[in-house]
């Protein structure tokens, strides 16, 4: 039954199984190209060089992070900015403070306070309180507040807490979100958003469309190769039967 189906024409000669691989090879390419290309619109990739954001994002990893406005950022958020106090390159950092905030550390129990909220940060590189040294900062409105995971070795907004802004950068000096890592092989995945900033006022940003944009290039790649397998394997089989 099958055979006879292969068989059949269309009105120009073509085989259904002929026009079924065209047909999935155009809308392999769609896909694959739609994908790649949307993805290069929102996305960047990012080389992290130290080991600041660690074990989040190691040292020489790259990162896939979308283009967005200052407006979107929230706590928990890595972001990538640049600012002229910070120095020449771009950082990358994670929000435990917005405009309004009073971020400081750390409790009884070793914890980071936003608000006077403890909040857990499973995330950390060690198991010891959320930073080597106790600060205080409120921070400005229209600012963030930025810290890296490896309290111990970061560079951040406590370096700066005699800056006028309290150690704080603007909003609008962020260039892009990480959403996921992309090299190592080994570490290669979508970063979660921390549930212990959720039930703060604003609550948590939401993923980017990396992993759907991923997918349908994938399922391009998959519907372009077997589209183009057809022909060379119907003709083998149509020697094989003669």
């Amino acid at each position: 039954m099958s055979s006879s189906t292969e068989r059949m024409t269309d009105g120009r000669g073509r085989t259904t199984g002929s026009v079924l691989s065209g047909l999935a090879v155009a809308v392999g390419c769609v896909l694959f190209l739609g994908g790649f290309v949307w993805g290069a619109l929102l996305y960047r990739p990012y080389t992290v060089p130290t080991d600041s954001m660690s074990p989040t994002i190691a040292a020489g990893a790259r990162v896939m992070a979308e283009k967005v406005s200052g407006s979107e950022i929230r706590r928990g958020d890595i972001v990538v900015f640049k600012d002229a106090t910070w120095g020449d390159l771009p950082m990358v950092k994670r929000v435990v403070g917005v405009g309004g905030d009073t971020v400081a550390c750390c409790t009884k129990k070793g914890l980071l306070t936003v608000n006077g909220i403890p909040i857990e940060e499973p995330y950390l590189h060690s198991e010891g309180p959320a930073s080597p040294i106790g600060f205080k900062a409120a921070v400005p409105t229209g600012q963030l507040f930025l810290l890296g995971d490896h309290r111990n070795d970061s560079l951040d907004s406590r370096v700066h807490l005699t800056d006028g802004d309290h150690g704080s950068v603007p909003r609008n000096a962020v260039a892009a979100r990480v959403d996921a890592r992309a090299w190592p092989l080994d570490g290669v995945g979508m970063l979660q958003r921390p549930a212990s900033f959720a039930a703060l006022p604003g609550g948590t940003s939401q993923p980017g469309p990396l992993q759907p944009l991923v997918l349908a290039v994938v399922a391009g790649a998959v519907l372009i190769l077997g589209g183009a397998a057809y022909g060379p394997i119907a003709r083998r089989k149509g020697r094989g039967r003669g």
